[in-house]
């Protein structure tokens, strides 16, 4: 008998989450980023316990049908790559389509979405294997990715995330660079009961740098 087996999609998955999910902070990048690519104009993200436990990120993007929140959460199924020749005109912030189905292989992850223009929305649910069938949801135009105590089933990754101001110090850090890029976007990001920050859509963006690192400072820089 042989001794190359096919490995079972949930330790495929698990492989995929080490190499996109290394802390809280890499799970805002990867649910921001998509939401930016959704065309969203305001994205809201909320963490509980620096991440650990709750990680919620809400756009009011395009949303998405539900025959697409059921593929979503499919290794390799994306909507921003049709055929290799789309690989030499990338323009979206990824394209992989593993964020997902890697978020969900270690966390309780549940996503709640509704197109434009739809009645109603859709909702799936994934606990490792386990995938819900899609649902019928009340929400509001966008998708809302939840994503619940990270690494729950893998206590060897969990135990190496640190404090809680540290988690958040990194999420904050890569929020910002997100939003310096974006200011055509409305950024908002709690912590628990405390507001982080909260930065409007601007069309300057001179007036994002100042929200961020003061007048005084935007005015001594030269654009180029």
């Amino acid at each position: 008998m042989g001794i190359i087996n096919r490995l079972p999609q949930i330790v495929i998955n698990k492989i995929a989450a080490g190499e996109v999910i290394e802390r809280p902070a890499s799970v805002v990048k990867e649910l921001v980023e998509n939401a930016i690519d959704a065309k969203a104009a305001r994205i809201d993200v909320h963490l509980d316990q620096g991440g650990k436990r709750l990680i919620r990120v809400a756009d009011n993007g395009c949303g998405m049908l539900p025959e697409d929140i059921e593929m979503c959460v499919q290794s390799h199924t994306t909507s921003k790559l049709r055929d290799s020749d789309d690989l030499f005109f990338i323009t979206t912030m990824g394209f992989r389509g593993e964020a997902l189905p890697s978020l969900g292989a270690v966390s309780q992850l549940r996503i709640v979405s509704r197109a434009r223009g739809l009645p109603e929305g859709c909702e799936i649910e994934v606990r490792g294997a386990e995938i819900s069938p899609v649902r019928a949801a009340g929400c509001p135009e966008g998708t809302t990715v939840e994503a619940r105590n990270l690494f729950f089933n893998i206590p060897a990754r969990r135990k190496f995330l640190r404090t809680d101001n540290t988690e958040i110090g990194h999420v904050t850090d890569m929020r910002t660079k997100l939003a310096l890029a974006f200011p055509g976007i409305h950024f908002r990001l709690t912590h628990g009961k405390r507001q982080m920050f909260d930065v409007p859509a601007v069309e300057d963006r001179s007036r994002r740098l100042a929200s961020f690192f003061g007048k005084g400072l935007v005015d001594s820089l030269i654009p180029v």
